[in-house]
């Protein structure tokens, strides 16, 4: 009725908008409120939620190894036990390095501070015909990183050592990871007795795209970045930078953020090695466009491949979105939510087409 009706349809539309806006002005004014539920529901639901990640990531070779004629429960008992095995191995190894060199970096944070203010003010008499209120506000930036890093190491040696939590991730999590895997098949039944039978094709075939555009992005991804990292590590590693392992594992875990992931990693790396030598400086940079390039013309296309066929300027602008919501935490889920999103309105616009 409202398309034969113009005014009618732009009166709707007027009408929806007002109570849009209203809507997100109330969420926002009413964020103190339910921030404290949103917390409590992340810390409870987020065990589950890296299980099911898990999970998912690992039924796929699970399959394949059954195909071959491995029985379904060695297959995953096996693949459980390589996996949690490999995992429990690296944190024992890594996780120690990982508190050390953080506490390392924290205690050395005003020697740092001290070169670059060393550096600033040997800038200012380069500057010297620029305003004063430049140079103030120069300092004030060196203030304003030099507080935003510290709290940074601070809460990220509380978290790292957080023993309550880590016996909760170390207990739960593998132990959700085996039933998930285990009962995969009558999680799936239950889940489609609750569809209307009507609907059971339609999401199987939304769920099948889902998983073959999404499935493969995320481990393609993981097995970039393991290669980033390593290769991070390496060149660290030849170049004697202090805080190797910290470096490379930032440089694996910002190139799952596409375009503003390799400059996020690099820049720690930067900031480390600017007050040794320019020139190490330039050796890093090159020695990170090299990974870069061999990640984005040899690697990148042959094992994530075009599983996300999406605009690059929709990637962007979710990216940034991301970013005001929940810094590179943000980032990092802003593509793989987008993909989802993406599927769904795709798979619906085409039922729509048809009818």
């Amino acid at each position: 009725m409202l398309r034969d009706h113009k005014p009618l349809n732009f009166l709707f539309w007027i009408i929806t908008g007002i109570f849009s806006f209203l809507f997100i002005y109330l969420l926002v004014k009413l964020f103190p409120v339910y921030d404290a539920v949103f917390s409590f529901l992340w810390h409870l639901l987020l065990p589950f939620l890296i299980s099911v990640l898990i999970a998912y990531l690992l039924y796929p070779v699970i399959q394949k190894m059954h195909k071959h004629g491995l029985p379904k429960s060695m297959a995953i008992l096996l693949i459980y036990l390589l996996f949690f095995g490999g995992a429990g191995y690296l944190g024992y190894r890594i996780y120690p390095l990982v508190i050390e060199q953080i506490s390392d970096l924290q205690e050395q944070l005003p020697q740092l501070i001290e070169m670059y203010r060393e550096f600033i003010y040997r800038l200012y008499e380069y500057t010297s015909f620029l305003p004063e209120t430049v140079h103030d506000r120069m300092d004030g930036l060196i203030s304003e990183a030099e507080t935003y890093i510290e709290n940074l190491l601070t809460d990220l040696v509380r978290s790292f050592t957080k023993i309550f939590d880590m016996i909760i991730v170390i207990t739960v999590i593998p132990v959700l990871v085996f039933y998930f895997l285990k009962d995969f098949d009558s999680i799936k039944k239950y889940v489609k007795n609750w569809i209307p039978g009507k609907y059971h094709t339609r999401t199987r075939l939304l769920c099948q795209s889902i998983d073959e555009g999404l499935g493969s992005y995320i481990r393609g991804q993981l097995i970039v970045c393991l290669f980033v990292a390593g290769a991070s590590f390496t060149l660290f590693k030849l170049l004697d930078i202090p805080y190797t392992l910290l470096l490379s594992i930032t440089m694996g875990l910002t190139n799952i953020i596409p375009y503003f992931g390799p400059i996020i990693g690099a820049i720690p790396a930067i900031a480390i090695t600017a007050p040794v030598s320019g020139k190490l400086v330039l050796i890093v940079l090159a020695g990170i466009f090299a990974i870069q390039v061999i990640d984005g013309n040899l690697l990148s296309p042959y094992i994530v491949g075009r599983s996300i066929n999406i605009h690059p300027i929709a990637i962007i602008f979710v990216l940034l979105l991301g970013g005001q919501l929940n810094g590179v935490i943000g980032m990092i889920l802003a593509v793989p939510v987008l993909a989802v999103v993406n599927v769904i309105m795709s798979n619906v616009i085409s039922v729509r087409t048809k009818n």
